[in-house]
């Protein structure tokens, strides 16, 4: 069981390049939002509840896939109301089961982030769409996440089309349907 835990800032193009990397590898996509978005519709964002059942959640969809050696992709946006440790909690989920998590870190410059978050398509998912949010947010420390475990593959999302960001994650991770 392999989990490719994609991570990086807001409109960093996560979900974009997860949804390439799973047409191109075949592998499901478990994007934080789905679980993010089913709770909303009860708990506010950050409320003890809301953090509470997204990491279980998060970590139960994690233990299912490896007890069925289900791979699949993730992705994540490190910010403060997660568990500082909820990455090394994933790794040793899965490890136990006999898997592996390869961490793949996207970003991209600041410039492109406010170009880009407020895209009709980040409004229509539901996602953060309002620049004046975000900086408000950075200011505030909403963003503060100790550094996640070294990335197998670190990419510039500003340099690298999503396509190609995907097919450069498929050769460095060496993924391929039969991984899943």
């Amino acid at each position: 069981m392999r989990l490719v835990f994609l991570h990086g800032p807001a409109a960093s193009g996560k979900l974009t390049v997860a949804r390439e990397l799973a047409a191109l590898t075949g592998l499901p996509l478990f994007h934080n939002h789905l679980v993010v978005d089913a709770l909303l519709a009860v708990f506010p964002f950050g409320s003890p509840g809301f953090v509470e059942l997204r990491e279980r959640m998060w970590l139960d969809v994690f233990a299912a896939a490896a007890a069925e050696d289900r791979s699949l992709i993730f992705t994540f946006h490190p910010e403060a109301s997660v568990a500082p440790n909820f990455p090394q909690r994933a790794v040793a989920l899965v490890e136990a089961a006999g898997g592996q998590v390869d961490f793949v870190a996207l970003d991209c410059a600041p410039a492109v982030i406010a170009a880009r978050v407020e895209a009709p398509a980040r409004q229509a998912c539901g996602k953060l769409s309002s620049l004046a949010l975000l900086r408000e947010l950075e200011a505030a420390g909403a963003f503060d996440y100790p550094p996640l475990p070294a990335p197998a593959i670190a990419i510039d999302t500003g340099a690298v089309a999503p396509g190609e960001a995907a097919a450069r994650i498929r050769t460095a991770l060496a993924l391929d349907i039969a991984s899943g």
